[in-house]
């Protein structure tokens, strides 16, 4: 009997094509969906939470596919972990009814930007930003945050994919919070969803912000304007993870 199945998982992005299947493969969802080919010997469809970018991580990457298995979740879970690409890892697995949708039924995402001061240490360099010689001013960067917060249209934190000309640009941001720990600086970002790069794009303007690039104020004015300009850059996709994804609202919305 066929039964819907959620699966959450992790991957490193560095070597991946992003996260939605690609005509030449290569994609994360490439990989997912071959190796769950091989276990249940017949092709199953993915769907994902959303999209993250080439070289864009994930922690609590959300999908669902219908299969029919009789063996139970850990078993599932075993397979997959074993049939997986390198890079990719299963964490949780569970039976859902068939309301669930993986994308539909996502009430918002927390993503979470990486940054180190100085120069990352090897095994951390894939997934953090390193600043070099640059420390940013965390004050500036919590107060220009604010600015941020809220509904708003996000016309000058996005980039264009292309064949969304039509697409709204009004979102919600529920919360950002700029943390320091030693030399690790980390901003994290929930909301009900994000247009295309737009979170490494308030990361890159918040980092100039700390810089002495922008000031606060500007960056309210530069959200105002409703068009992507020179100033805005977005953060190199290294530093950005898909941390969580909610089905039911946070509390801290």
């Amino acid at each position: 009997m066929t039964s819907r199945w959620r699966c959450v998982c992790a991957y490193d992005g560095t070597s991946f094509a992003g996260w939605q299947k690609q005509p030449s493969g290569g994609a994360v969802q490439d990989g997912i969906e071959d190796a769950l080919g091989k276990i249940f010997q017949s092709p199953v469809r993915t769907i994902g939470a959303g999209r993250t970018d080439a070289g864009v991580h994930a922690k609590g990457q959300v999908f669902h596919f219908d299969a029919d298995w009789s063996h139970g979740p850990e078993k599932m879970l075993q397979a997959m972990r074993v049939s997986f690409p390198e890079g990719i890892s299963p964490r949780a697995l569970k039976p859902v009814g068939p309301r669930f949708h993986a994308l539909i039924s996502a009430k918002g995402k927390r993503y979470l930007y990486r940054a180190v001061e100085g120069w990352a240490m090897p095994e951390e360099n894939r997934f953090v930003l390193s600043l070099k010689n640059r420390k940013p001013d965390l004050v500036r960067m919590q107060e220009a945050s604010r600015y941020l917060v809220g509904t708003h249209d996000f016309s000058s934190f996005c980039a264009s994919r292309g064949n969304d000309a039509e697409e709204s640009a009004v979102r919600s941001v529920w919360k950002i919070a700029i943390t320091r720990r030693g030399r690790s600086l980390k901003i994290e970002v929930e909301g009900g969803g994000f247009l295309y790069k737009m979170v490494r794009s308030m990361a890159g303007a918040l980092l100039d912000v700390g810089m002495g690039k922008i000031q606060p104020l500007e960056l309210k004015r530069i959200l105002e304007r409703r068009k992507r300009t020179e100033k805005v850059v977005s953060a190199p996709a290294k530093g950005l993870c898909l941390d969580k994804v909610f089905y039911r609202t946070p509390s801290t919305k």
